[in-house]
């Protein structure tokens, strides 16, 4: 049973959750109000330099609110599941998935402006399944089944075909969450109250 310091750690997180995609909209209705200029100026540009601040900016830019709509359920589903199972390793795993991404994405991928909080997506997917491998504890094993019967088919994201889709960012995204699993061992202990203030 979750005792009420764990269950305010919970809490906190599901908030700052809700407010990470909270912004996420925000910044759409403002991208949208500038016609969608900040996406020129903070999407990813694989191998331009001018394209660097994208590493980070890729994240949280959108080509269309429909783009938002479908990114907005599995950053609730899959971040819930974050928030709920994992230890005090989030702000960690979370820069080793956008990082990580946006690095590969600059590198390797198509001539382009990439955008979208997809490859997050598809990295805590690869984090929560890989990590249920890694860690074989209940909770993780649980986490990863729930995560794989009702995200499994967006595997499919990581290959090329759909056009304005930037498939390598769904690629490196779930390459990243992986290597964050193996990386940084978030084993599933009583997270403390006193470390929520680092989130």
């Amino acid at each position: 049973m979750i005792g009420p310091r764990n269950m305010r750690v919970v809490l906190i997180r599901l908030a700052t959750l809700i407010g990470f995609i909270a912004v996420l909209w925000a910044i759409h209705l403002a991208n949208t109000a500038l016609g969608f200029q900040l996406n020129f100026a903070f999407g990813l540009i694989p191998r331009e330099v001018i394209g660097l601040d994208g590493i980070v900016g890729m994240h949280v830019l959108h080509g269309s609110f429909d783009h938002l709509v479908s990114n907005t359920p599995p950053l609730l589903v899959m971040g819930s599941l974050l928030a709920a199972t994992a230890t005090r390793a989030l702000v960690a795993v979370n820069a080793v998935i956008a990082g990580l991404c946006g690095v590969l994405v600059w590198l390797f991928a198509s001539p382009a402006i990439h955008i979208g909080a997809s490859g997050l997506i598809f990295g805590w997917f690869g984090f929560l399944v890989a990590r249920g491998l890694v860690d074989r504890s209940p909770v993780t094993i649980v986490s990863a089944t729930v995560v794989g019967v009702l995200y499994g088919t967006i595997i499919w994201g990581v290959l090329p075909g759909q056009p304005g889709v930037s498939w390598e960012a769904h690629l490196f995204g779930a390459i990243a969450g992986v290597v964050a699993a193996i990386v940084i061992r978030t084993h599933v202990h009583a997270p403390r109250a006193r470390d929520v203030e680092r989130w």
